[in-house]
């Protein structure tokens, strides 16, 4: 069968899904919700949609009448990787945040100055505004203008949050009534697994920040408590400034990969009480090794 041509955001989507089933990382069998994927990759369902049928086509996956997609047992035409074109607003919002973090940029800024700075449309510049004040570190003044945050600046910043984490994780999991959702966290082994499988040195870095996001909002969403649920979402968006640099060190995620699966092991035997000690030391070592990578996170770190 001719390869189809495929451009765009749909045939990235189906390029990295079929890697993903010929690594294992998707076994056959699995539904591929639409719904799911779209959340995971933080598109719409129409991309995804598309990239299913691709897959279809190349009977890579199978479709269900009123079922959906499955993975199907190994075969099919492969899929190479598509040439995807490049987010200029997701460029443009790492560029920002290295120039925060540098101090090439001042604390009180104007929506046309990021059009100018970094080339963009005027509904690009506004969806990047949006997801940066979402996140907390600019935030919008009163009749003009828009302001950097105090909220996270360095490496004692990013330290704060991993302490505010301990308190709070922990304690979720000790909530009354804690039921763990059994599909979010065969999930979450399986991203871990694949990690551990070399995914670490082939993830990009936004892709490794928001794994140990899903995890960690997966696990504390067992609490049914959306206060916990709400104030680690909160500083999950607030860190990611920092935390983009400091995943520059990828060897550290090897332990922290196999306490995520110790975590989910604990937690699925119903051993919450150990979890939730097995947690409070999986955050401390990391508040351990952000002495070991202070240097990167300060100012001046890239040499820009």
């Amino acid at each position: 069968m001719p390869a189809r041509t495929r451009t765009g955001l749909a045939g990235g989507l189906a390029a990295r899904l079929s890697e993903e089933i010929r690594s294992g990382r998707l076994a056959a069998g699995d539904h591929l919700s639409a719904q799911g994927l779209a959340d995971r990759f933080g598109v719409s369902r129409s991309p995804v949609a598309e990239a299913l049928r691709e897959l279809a086509s190349r009977r890579i996956v199978r479709h269900e009448a009123q079922k959906g997609y499955f993975v199907a047992p190994q075969g099919g035409e492969p899929i190479p990787p598509a040439p995807v074109p490049e987010d200029p607003v997701h460029r443009a919002y790492l560029t920002l945040a290295e120039d925060r973090l540098e101090g090439r940029v001042p604390e009180v800024i104007s929506v046309s100055f990021l059009r100018d700075r970094y080339g963009l449309s005027p509904g690009q510049v506004q969806g990047l505004v949006t997801q940066v004040v979402r996140e907390g570190w600019l935030e919008r003044r009163p009749g003009y203008g828009l302001r950097f945050t105090a909220m996270l600046g360095s490496a004692d910043a990013l330290l704060q949050t991993y302490r505010f984490r301990m308190a709070l994780e922990p304690a979720a999991l000790l909530e009354p009534g804690y039921e763990l959702d059994r599909a979010a966290a065969a999930e979450c082994r399986r991203v871990e697994e694949f990690m551990l499988a070399g995914g670490i040195e082939s993830m990009a870095i936004e892709e490794l920040y928001d794994r140990g996001v899903r995890f960690h909002e997966t696990i504390v969403a067992g609490s049914r408590n959306p206060f916990f649920l709400d104030g680690l979402r909160r500083i999950n968006g607030i860190r990611r400034l920092l935390a983009y640099r400091s995943s520059a060190t990828r060897g550290r995620y090897y332990g922290q990969a196999r306490d995520h699966l110790e975590i989910l092991d604990l937690l699925e035997a119903g051993e919450n009480e150990a979890a939730a000690e097995r947690l409070r030391r999986h955050l401390g070592a990391v508040i351990d090794n952000l002495a070991a990578i202070r240097p990167i996170l300060e100012p001046g770190a890239t040499g820009g």
